[in-house]
């Protein structure tokens, strides 16, 4: 057993397919198989089962692939460590970024990071904080961007700013005429919010009070994005809430919507840098939070990490 039957082994899992592994790995599709049978022959188990034209891991295949990630993931941080105490600022930064915050926040990071981290380019990938967690912890990500507490001791954080909330309106909506809105003006069935998954929909919930809003009517309009939230709202099928960096972006193109400041306990979410405890990357990792505070837009409170 090596690492780079291992690194085939995860190729396979996460592509779902032995040609696409086989081009992601620079091998030929026979290589790659004939390795993979090697060690499955080595183990006297098979990792994998094909049920139609897909590969799924067998029950035994899944605790293999979680200890082979936590095998090449070391790996990795083993050559990261060495390259780093080279130069600590050198080598790709692999960052995730929620969806709510990464068309609004990475515009203003991007070309600040290019030009402090020249030798640590951003390799943004977006997804949802769950699945950045996991990504994170398994070594597939040097850092994350999320607005929420991980709640995870394996994790650390860079606390970047606090980003208030406001309440999207439908034009001539009665709201409209309050300068700011408190929760307690809000009707939780007529609030449009993300799928779940989405940490602002949670905030959302707890902004408004009402944890059990998902059995309320018109909970079955679930959306994937903060686009067709306020599509909906321009509509005039409900109201929805937007983080601060998201207002002045998308309001002048989905109708005359109109956009409030909220007020009262929640109003706001916690934006931080979270990375792994022992990450060789700290420094790079510090400057980059530094330069995501310095780089933000006004309207938010920055925070001293």
């Amino acid at each position: 057993m090596n690492l780079r039957d291992l690194q085939y082994v995860l190729a396979v899992a996460d592509l779902g397919h032995f040609g696409r592994a086989a081009e992601a790995c620079h091998v030929s599709q026979p290589t790659l198989s004939g390795q993979i049978l090697k060690l499955e022959d080595e183990l006297g188990v098979r990792i994998f089962e094909r049920v139609g034209r897909s590969i799924r891991p067998t029950p035994v295949g899944e605790q293999i692939l979680h200890h082979a990630r936590r095998a090449v993931s070391a790996a990795d941080d083993i050559t990261a460590l060495a390259r780093a105490s080279r130069d600590p600022l050198a080598g790709p930064l692999r960052l995730g970024v929620i969806p709510t915050l990464a068309p609004y926040l990475m515009p203003f990071v991007l070309p600040i990071a290019a030009e402090a981290l020249p030798a640590a380019p951003l390799m943004l990938y977006e997804d949802l904080t769950a699945h950045l967690l996991q990504a994170l912890t398994e070594g597939r990500l040097e850092a994350a961007i999320i607005a929420s507490d991980p709640g995870d001791p394996r994790l650390a954080s860079h606390l970047l700013f606090d980003e208030p909330f406001f309440v999207v309106l439908p034009p001539g909506h009665p709201l409209a005429a309050k300068a700011t809105i408190h929760a307690d003006d809000l009707d939780p069935k007529s609030l449009l919010l993300l799928a779940d998954g989405h940490c602002l929909r949670d905030q959302a919930l707890e902004f408004c009070g009402h944890p059990n809003r998902g059995e309320t009517a018109g909970a079955d309009i679930r959306a994937t994005s903060l686009e067709t939230l306020l599509h909906l709202t321009a509509a005039d099928y409900g109201i929805t809430l937007i983080p601060r960096l998201a207002v002045g972006h998308d309001l002048g193109l989905i109708g005359r919507l109109e956009a409030r400041p909220l007020e009262g306990d929640h109003h706001f979410r916690r934006v931080r840098l979270v990375h792994r405890v022992n990450t060789p990357r700290q420094k790079a990792l510090a400057l980059l939070a530094d330069m995501i505070r310095d780089g933000v837009p006004e309207g938010v409170a920055r925070l001293d990490g």
